[in-house]
């Protein structure tokens, strides 16, 4: 008969691996995905457009709407732009407007949004234990190497950050609010309004300007170009912005929903 050790053995290979439910909250759409523990789909990514105005309670039905199209996992990441910290939303750029990015804010939205603890309203919801995290830092989880400083940049709707040393997930920079020129922020300097505007060939210039006045900033050892946009920037930038910079797949989004789990992150 076999051991004791061997019968553990056996039984740990039948085990079912913990899958994730992975859901990218974004300006203009929401999309999720089940992942097993090594980042693997196991199911086709969903996408549902972003419903406005967006109370936080529609916010979550939403979520749990999203996860009932798909198969049931143990556990869940969300990722959400602006500033999260262990879960709450200090502040949060598009879920506050009328009709999405770039229309009349509304104030009643952003007192509800303020303060609001979407993890704990989640995981309530769905009945499975749930972090909550600014989605570049969920894009990150997918893409680093755990070595080093590493910066993450994701360019969509707006501009993402996230920092990372020695795979360690560092205090959340809103950088998106920063001011950089002409009175814009990086927000509205690189964002999609300003690449439909522009073009991609200045629109590359204006990413390539960030990426080099960003570097005696930050001195990373890699830094990871992501988001649905970064695919938007020309070859002729890409070979001026050095080795040390990465372009990502944006399928990192969901990706780092299960990789997320395992990086010190609190």
């Amino acid at each position: 008969l076999p051991g004791p050790c061997a019968r553990r053995r056996r039984g740990r290979g039948r085990m079912r691996r913990m899958t994730t439910l992975a859901i990218d909250c974004g300006g203009g759409g929401i999309k999720g995905s089940v992942l097993d523990e090594s980042g693997t789909m196991r199911a086709h990514p969903i996408r549902v457009p972003t419903p406005y105005p967006l109370p936080t309670s529609l916010f979550v039905q939403t979520l749990v709407d999203l996860a009932a199209r798909l198969p049931p996992a143990e556990r869940a990441t969300v990722g959400l732009p602006g500033m999260i910290r262990h879960g709450v939303v200090v502040t949060t750029p598009h879920y506050v407007t009328k009709s999405g990015p770039r229309s009349r804010v509304l104030p009643e939205l952003v007192e509800e949004w303020e303060g609001f603890d979407a993890q704990t309203a989640v995981a309530n919801a769905m009945g499975i234990p749930v972090r909550v995290l600014n989605d570049a830092e969920i894009h990150g989880a997918g893409v680093i190497a755990g070595q080093g400083l590493e910066l993450v940049l994701t360019l969509g709707t707006g501009l993402g950050c996230a920092i990372f040393d020695g795979g360690r997930l560092a205090p959340h920079l809103e950088m998106s609010q920063a001011p950089i020129r002409w009175g814009l922020s990086y927000d509205t300097y690189i964002g999609e309004h300003e690449r439909r505007r522009l073009g991609d060939a200045l629109w590359s210039r204006r990413v390539g300007r960030v990426v080099e006045g960003l570097r005696p900033v930050f001195l990373w050892d890699r830094l990871y170009l992501g988001g649905g946009n970064s695919r938007h920037i020309t070859p002729t930038v890409l070979a001026r912005i050095g080795d040390d910079v990465v372009i990502v797949p944006n399928s990192a989004a969901l990706v780092g929903g299960a990789r997320v789990w395992q990086l010190l992150i609190d």
